[in-house]
């Protein structure tokens, strides 16, 4: 539980969720899937796309100063930014953290980015807790970042159909030091490297540069380069991982299953979804499906928890958990409980 003097508790959250949308029946007439299946099936009613300035460290920033309004935080107390948006973004080969910390007006603070697909912010909130408490000089940490992979889903290619869903936002979260409400327990993460050239952008890196070749073959979208060894290894792991984190975060925090008050879930098809809240006892009532929001991503498990605080489905004395999983492959989850320490 690291020093026992010492807790970590989050103060506020923060979103921007872009104006324009894609609808069921826009992705139906882009697949040739029936719109019917697109809703149940998929879970799809809707999902946020990019307009034309939503680019990836600028919904970061816009959610980092939403946070910063919500919670009345000065950004001068900030001592740490870790951004967890995604490596697609504005530039190639740039430091969006700095960019954010700059923008906030955050000149006390420093800034780096971290990257584990979906599962960044879980991790990234382990992450954050552990360095606080190592760290006598970190008191206040913001988690900021933003998602647009949406860029490079062909809804033409059947192989990419599980990520239909992927949309655009950002979202962050503040972190303060003996806070002592909200207090982030332990986690639990597994990462899976027989999978992760399973699923890739392949044109733009160092194995296929970018060149006319590249883009006239159309390899600069996401696809899944060996679709039967995904199948078949997520068929066995997947669902059994999803679980195993949880019960694991859950444990090592000192609670179980039934304990939990509040599942932030990212978005998957909904079968998937009411697979994992039944395995864990939990009522439909305990979770948010984002059926109104698709797939952002590793800001999933933030816009689930501001929305849930927003419906008053997180009160305090609740245990939290946010899970998660991304390509790659990585599941992990973290146990928050919620309100005043007892």
């Amino acid at each position: 539980m690291g020093r026992k003097d010492v807790n970590v508790g989050i103060v506020g959250t923060g979103l921007y969720i872009p104006q324009t949308y894609m609808t069921s029946e826009d992705i139906a007439r882009e697949t040739g899937i029936p719109e019917e299946i697109i809703r149940t099936k998929f879970g799809i009613i809707k999902k946020p796309i990019p307009g034309p300035e939503d680019h990836t460290c600028y919904m970061g920033i816009q959610a980092a100063k939403d946070c910063l309004k919500r919670t009345g935080v000065d950004p001068k107390e900030i001592d740490l930014i870790i951004y967890i948006g995604e490596e697609h973004k504005e530039y190639l080969l740039w430091t969006s953290g700095i960019k954010l910390q700059y923008e906030i007006g955050a000149e006390n603070a420093w800034a780096f980015d971290m990257a584990l697909r979906c599962g960044t912010a879980v991790a990234a909130l382990k992450i954050a807790k552990d360095m606080m408490i190592a760290d006598d000089n970190i008191n206040t940490v913001l988690i900021a970042g933003g998602y647009r992979n949406v860029d490079f889903i062909d809804y033409k290619n059947p192989r990419v159909s599980f990520m239909y869903d992927l949309a655009a936002g950002g979202g962050a979260i503040l972190l303060k030091k003996n806070y002592n409400r909200n207090i982030v327990l332990e986690a639990s993460i597994i990462t899976d490297g027989s999978f992760s050239e399973d699923v890739a952008v392949v044109g733009g890196g160092t194995k296929y540069p970018v060149s006319h070749e590249m883009i006239d073959k159309g390899l600069y979208k996401l696809d899944v380069l060996n679709p039967e060894h995904m199948r078949k290894g997520l068929e066995e792991k997947s669902m059994p991982n999803f679980l195993h984190v949880i019960k694991e975060s859950l444990r090592k925090s000192g609670y179980t299953p039934s304990d939990i008050g509040y599942l932030a879930i990212l978005h998957m098809k909904r079968s998937a979804h009411e697979f994992i809240l039944n395995e864990l006892g939990l009522s439909p009532d305990k979770s948010i499906y984002l059926e109104n929001y698709g797939h952002m991503g590793q800001i999933d498990q933030i816009l689930s928890t501001h929305l849930a605080l927003e419906e008053g489905k997180i009160k305090d004395g609740d245990v939290v958990v946010w899970v998660s999983a991304g390509i790659g492959y990585v599941w992990d989850a973290i146990t928050i409980k919620w309100g005043p320490i007892e």
